[in-house]
């Protein structure tokens, strides 16, 4: 099949998303013929960022800005300052927002950006330099009504206000919905920082009760210890389970009688990291899978999950935190030993859901409240999860394979209803 010819073909998250693909199509009837649409972006584009320096000189960073699709509406996605950008990921990246989109019936098509760069080696000043020229450059393509940026790793709410400040100093007025994640005295949601490990934990509740799972006492799993897997966990702790391994950049830990995540979130928060916790056990990170449980969320960087991962893994559900953590072959490994997994597409999209709020709330210039918000992101969420378990019974497949058939009818009838310009 002719995939993009420039990028590499092989283990890569392009390939990942052109692989779920393939999968869905049988389930497509008449439209399989449309799927061309998603295998390619509608734009790729990759800039150079040049930034003064504190010592005067000038380096140069590269960034990139994809719209995979705009079909259902505006290019929603985030941007990732990571010294691993790369187009391939960054590609993979905004097909997987468009997917999460439609699956959540969200009225956005999907889009993603990033610069290859460290950002903890840069000072303050630089990183707003790098986060202006970046917008700069980017600007021509990025709007309320065109494509929307977002926080994602190694970026934050401040860089956010960086964005829409250049973004409307270059327009003559403020427009605070170019961007979502933003302060919330400058256009942001209550309730968009915890959203996402939120939607985790919604959408695992609801699953685990389908599956028959019992969360009392249920042993849980974490990587990633960011917004996302630090807010899962919590939540369910509170909800009786015990969170018994947490991994993160610097270490894994373990304590098999549930770790205090109370204490493990303050010392994170003085040391920037997990490392040196001294009530829980530090153990080999190459460990972490081998761990016995009933849940894992993998919430850190895609493709962790692989196919050695997928014969060894000890659990009943795999909650999806992070985009694209499984690879095609270890979802089929998966799916013979009966591990039930909530797929990002649904698991993660809290984030993307009050994303929307925000977006809505700056152009109505009408704010709501967090309570407001977690009840219309849980029935959004409700409602995503719902539908596709339902789409998986009937079809007899895997709940990420029924995701995709969900978002890619509704993409593909909208492209077809749209019709081809010029005709």
């Amino acid at each position: 099949m002719n995939h993009l010819s420039y990028i590499h073909q092989g283990n890569t998250a392009w390939s990942n998303f052109l692989d779920q693909l393939d999968r869905v199509a049988p389930y497509l009837n008449d439209l399989q013929d449309r799927l061309d649409t998603l295998r390619r972006p509608k734009r790729a584009l990759i800039v150079d960022i040049p930034v003064e320096m504190n010592d005067g000189t000038i380096k140069h960073f590269e960034g990139f800005r994809v719209q995979h699709s705009l079909t259902r509406g505006p290019g929603k996605g985030g941007v990732r300052f990571h010294p691993n950008v790369d187009l391939n990921e960054v590609m993979a990246l905004s097909a997987w927002m468009t997917i999460k989109c439609a699956a959540l019936n969200l009225p956005f098509g999907g889009a993603k950006g990033g610069v290859r760069v460290d950002p903890s080696k840069l000072s303050k000043r630089e990183l707003e330099r790098l986060a202006r020229r970046y917008t700069s450059e980017i600007n021509f393509i990025i709007g309320p009504q065109k494509d929307i940026p977002a926080p994602d790793v190694g970026t934050n709410p401040q860089i956010m206000a960086w964005m829409m400040d250049t973004y409307s100093m270059n327009a003559g007025s403020t427009i605070t919905g170019v961007v979502t994640g933003k302060p919330v005295h400058l256009g942001g949601s209550l309730g968009r920082v915890k959203a996402t490990g939120r939607g985790v934990y919604i959408t695992g509740m609801d699953v685990a009760k389908k599956i028959q799972l019992e969360i009392n006492q249920a042993r849980i799993c974490v990587q990633g210890f960011g917004n996302v897997g630090s807010e899962a966990a919590a939540l369910f702790a509170q909800s009786g389970a015990k969170v018994i391994c947490i991994q993160d950049h610097s270490a894994t830990l373990y304590q098999p009688e549930g770790i205090d995540l109370e204490l493990l979130v303050q010392y994170q928060k003085q040391h920037g990291a997990i490392k040196g916790f001294s009530p829980a056990h530090e153990i080999a990170n190459a460990l972490f899978w081998d761990i016995e449980a009933e849940i894992f969320i993998p919430a850190a960087l895609e493709g962790v999950i692989t196919e050695q991962v997928a014969q060894s893994i000890k659990a009943k559900l795999i909650l999806e935190g992070a985009n694209g953590p499984t690879l095609s072959k270890a979802d089929d490994i998966l799916a013979q030993r009966q591990i039930t997994i909530v797929p990002d597409v649904i698991c993660n999209a809290g984030g993307v859901t009050v994303s929307y709020f925000e977006w809505v709330q700056d152009l109505a210039s009408y704010f709501w409240t967090e309570d407001e918000i977690n009840q219309r992101m849980d029935v959004i969420m409700r409602n995503a999860i719902n539908d596709v378990w339902e789409k998986a019974r009937q079809q007899n497949c895997s709940l990420r394979t029924a995701a995709y058939i969900l978002a890619c009818e509704r993409i593909l009838i909208a492209r077809k209803e749209r019709g081809t310009y010029p005709g």
